[in-house]
């Protein structure tokens, strides 16, 4: 007995007469729809042979440009664009533009897919010259331009293309083509969280495919609708949906597609608390993403497993899994992978400074007078760099250095820390090692930023009289010695347990006293930016 759900695949008839090539094609199509895809390709390879035999070119392109795109859903894509090649210059041998047009807009997809945008661009474009006048093709090759542009963040150009591409299908009452449609019309609603509109689409795009019978699209719908249910704290709807969405995947042996499904599944037990189950989705999740070869999948994993750990307080491994996704979005900006890259990065990176901020934050919990003093910091240290004209890489460097300075002070006894007189010698030693041991916690953890040298070097003063190294002049890293001019300045301005803050000037008056302590323009840079800011405060 089939479980709930479960599609019994079409079968051959008996017939006395063998199957002709385009009664073959059809058979095709009805298996790769139900999702046999095993059947579909035996059926189409049966096509292309009697289609060959017998002559019938048109037949002949459409059963290789069919046959290659299953191959591509099997991640098989050298096949894949072989038999699509072959069944566009079929197409133009026979003088059949809509054939050759329906080839290049599915080689089109195979560039797109990866990370070869404007070479699909093109391609896409030029298919819409040649079988423009297909209504169906139209309709599809609009559907991709409109992905295209979604996924480059051009929102309002993809509705343009999805409006297009509904219409092109609603003129020819193509229900497949509106359920793609709605579909798409439904993403680029939740990218503008619209959430209303994106609830509606998915419904109307879930209805046609379930009455067509497009088992894939049905899982396409389901996950994406799960992405609705989750914006809106639906959790246990999300739930489900994304694991009837994973069932049909794994029906159809769409692996990249069960990575996705892993990944909401993950985040919807994260965001409920349930993290031994979540970690274990979201772990899938990268492993399948992995498998396909699919960068930007296995990137935004690794960020939404980063996440998990986050919320979990392993901030070391939050930081190592938010590395890795740093690499993988560069690999897919040097291979000109275009996939919105820079708002991805732009998110990661926020992730990062929300991981490094609370980390930092955990170690001043401890110490009750210095709460706050990472991100004071990390504000006053901006200033600086900014005043010295360094690049938005060398920024980012320090902000994070900023936040991760103190590490070291978690393995410093609280008493010492808290201590409200001065400090025995013995006790200031014990001080002098956090550099070192904030260097010890992080070293199995590469950043995409050269932050180390500031977490061990940001005591070192410029005349040779600091710590733990005992570094002198341009031996110490600009960055270091922006950290800590501005750590001093914090230290003096905010209220410790020995002793009370100092007003700006008083604090800027003593400094002027150690100047020696930094090189001459880092120090002039500062008082530029103290001075901006207490002429704007």
């Amino acid at each position: 007995m089939k479980s709930p759900g479960e599609r019994i695949p079409p079968k051959l008839q008996p017939s006395a007469e063998p199957a002709s090539a385009a009664e073959l094609l059809q058979l095709g199509r009805t298996h790769e729809r139900a999702g046999a895809m095993s059947e579909a390709v035996q059926r189409y390879a049966a096509a292309i042979e009697a289609a060959e035999r017998t002559g019938e070119r048109g037949v002949l392109a459409e059963a290789l440009r069919r046959l290659g795109v299953v191959h591509h859903h099997r991640n098989e894509a050298e096949m894949a664009r072989s038999l699509c090649q072959k069944s566009y210059e079929t197409g133009l041998a026979m003088g059949d533009s809509v054939l050759a047009a329906e080839a290049l807009n599915a080689l089109a997809g195979f560039d797109f897919e990866a990370g070869a945008i404007e070479q699909a661009r093109e391609k896409f474009y030029r298919a819409l010259e040649l079988g423009g006048a297909s209504a169906e093709l139209r309709g599809r090759t609009e559907q991709n331009l409109g992905i295209l542009a979604n996924i480059q963040g051009a929102l309002a150009e993809a509705l343009a293309h999805y409006q297009r591409s509904l219409g092109a299908f609603e003129s020819i009452a193509d229900d497949r083509g509106c359920a793609i449609a709605y579909h798409n019309l439904g993403m680029v609603s939740a990218d503008r969280e619209l959430w209303d509109d994106a609830d509606r689409y998915f419904r109307r795009s879930l209805d046609m495919a379930k009455s067509i019978g497009d088992v894939h699209l049905q899982g396409l719908g389901l996950l994406n609708h799960a992405e609705v249910y989750l914006a809106r704290q639906h959790y246990e709807q999300a739930r489900q949906n994304a694991e009837a969405a994973l069932g049909i995947f794994d029906q159809v042996g769409s692996r990249l597609d069960k990575a996705d499904a892993y990944k909401l599944i993950g985040r919807v037990y994260r965001e409920t608390g349930r993290h031994a189950l979540a970690e274990s989705r979201l772990r899938s999740a990268v492993d399948l993403a992995v498998s396909t070869g699919s960068i930007l999948s296995e990137a935004e994993a690794s960020r939404e497993l980063a996440l998990l750990y986050q919320s979990m307080g392993r901030n070391q491994e939050a930081l190592k899994l938010l590395n890795a996704a740093h690499r993988l979005f560069g690999r897919l900006d040097a291979r000109v992978d275009l996939v919105d890259v820079s708002t991805k990065v732009l998110k990661l990176e926020e992730t990062y400074f929300a991981v490094v901020r609370e980390w930092g934050q955990s170690i001043e919990s401890s110490d009750s007078y210095t709460f706050g003093h990472c991100e004071r910091v990390a504000d006053y240290a901006l200033g600086v760099a900014r005043e010295l004209g360094l690049d938005e890489q060398q920024q980012t460097t320090i902000r994070i250095g900023a936040y991760l300075h103190d590490l070291g002070k978690v393995r410093v006894p609280h008493e010492i820390l808290n201590k409200p007189g001065s400090l025995t010698p013995e006790e200031f030693r014990v001080i002098q090692m956090h550099p070192v041991w904030g260097l010890e916690l992080l070293a199995t953890v590469e950043f995409p930023w050269d932050i180390k040298p500031i977490i061990r070097w940001h005591h070192e003063k410029y005349d040779g009289t600091g710590y733990p190294d005992r570094l002198k002049g341009d031996e110490i890293p600009v960055n270091a010695q922006i950290i800590c001019i501005v750590d001093v300045f914090d230290a003096l301005t905010t209220s410790r347990s020995y002793r009370g803050a100092l007003t700006v000037a008083d604090a800027i008056g003593r400094m002027q006293e150690c100047r020696t302590w930094w090189r001459p323009d880092i120090f002039e840079a500062f008082l530029r930016s103290i001075g901006r800011m207490s002429a704007a405060a």
